[in-house]
């Protein structure tokens, strides 16, 4: 289908590669270099989220911007026109949900690209020895990725939330928290949702448990202790 595990994706603006990738979710590492920007995009059928891991960006919609400095976090709801701007350079996670790089579609955008798809495998280029790699395991796995240091980590029980500083974000890359009202079982928390650490051990207090196969990515300030 693509070679998107072993290729970085050459834009012009920077370049991005693939870190993740699961049935549910997949997560995209992007480079941008200071001063340039992504289109003006949205996409129709899936949730994005976008996590600044390192420098300053300015997210821009139709009606109003903001600015994250690393590590800050931003969801985006299906169907939102967005933009990224590098205020400097920027390196930024992208989790799609559901996986699909051809549910796009470019409202404006500064290199032509309005009317086109998703970049094809002309723009492929191998992968460098720093790009980062995420394996489906029940191994805790860490990286240090710009201003931010990385843990995926399986969640077998509720108190893994507990030692997490208030200001770290979690991701959940599968599974969730789960609650059973009236014989019911809900999943509380899907792949893809992006949340302070603060809000997530609020809401998992409530919880009665984990999904089995739940696993966290939590990304932290590397300065912080």
């Amino acid at each position: 289908m693509d070679n998107h595990e072993t290729a970085i994706v050459r834009k012009p603006w920077g370049y991005e590669y693939l870190a993740y990738r699961n049935s549910k979710i997949a997560l995209w590492v992007l480079h941008i270099a200071k001063d340039q920007k992504t289109s003006l995009h949205c996409h129709p059928s899936k949730m994005t989220g976008l996590v600044i891991v390192d420098g300053t960006a300015e997210l821009n919609f139709i009606a109003d911007s903001r600015q994250l400095t690393a590590p800050a976090k931003q969801m985006i709801r299906r169907g939102l026109f967005h933009q990224t701007k590098a205020i400097t350079d920027v390196v930024m996670f992208e989790f799609e949900t559901p996986v699909d790089k051809n549910d796009l579609v470019r409202l404006t955008d500064e290199y032509g690209r309005t009317d086109t798809a998703y970049e094809s495998s002309n723009y492929e280029l191998p992968k460098s020895s720093d790009c980062i790699w995420i394996e489906d395991t029940d191994q805790t796995q860490k990286f240090t990725v710009g201003k931010c240091t990385v843990t995926v980590e399986p969640a077998d029980r509720l108190d893994v939330v507990k030692s997490k500083d208030p200001a770290d974000i979690i991701v959940f890359l599968n599974g969730g928290l789960i609650k059973t009202i009236e014989g019911r079982t809900h999943l509380v928390t899907q792949p893809g949702d992006v949340g302070l650490a603060q809000v997530v051990q609020q809401v998992a207090s409530e919880m009665d448990g984990w999904a089995h196969d739940t696993v966290l990515m939590t990304i932290k300030n590397k300065d912080s202790k």
